[in-house]
């Protein structure tokens, strides 16, 4: 049995860096997958190949949206990254988030990067260990 008034725990700045990493590698190998299948449907040479190149990105932008939007709002509440270092992503009341807000989650994270990843950077001084994307969804990243 849980103590009532646990204190969450926040991932730290370099806890949290780690399993972007190991999430960064993961998808890298399902974008060289997914590219490999699909190369055989297009010339390997002029606009054929151009046209892959802007056909396959969008999937693989889709697919990493929906890697990190199911696993953080699915019952563990963390992508294989998040796991293998013993973080999860909760809203303010440390509950599971829904699709939709962690849909939210990830894309703001767009505005965390282009701010010349000042948003990311954010979580090590803000007092909840939050960077910019977490502050617009209203969400944590806690060790389990």
């Amino acid at each position: 049995m849980e103590p009532l008034n646990k204190i969450p725990q926040h991932a730290g700045f370099w806890k949290r860096l780690a399993s972007f990493i190991i999430d960064a590698i993961i998808l890298a190998i399902v974008t060289v997958i997914i590219r490999a299948i699909l190369l055989p449907a297009f010339p390997n040479r002029g606009a054929g190949f151009a046209f892959f190149l802007l056909f396959s990105g969008p999937i693989c932008l889709i697919f990493g949206w929906v890697y990190y939007a199911l696993m953080e709002s699915s019952r563990v509440q963390a992508t294989l990254g998040k796991m293998a270092l013993g973080i999860k992503v909760t809203n303010m009341q440390e509950k599971r988030l829904s699709f939709g807000k962690s849909t939210g989650r990830y894309f703001a994270k767009i505005l965390s990067a282009i701010i010349l990843c000042i948003g990311f950077l954010m979580i090590i001084w803000t007092k909840k260990k939050q960077g910019l994307h977490d502050m617009l969804a209203k969400t944590l990243v806690v060790n389990k």
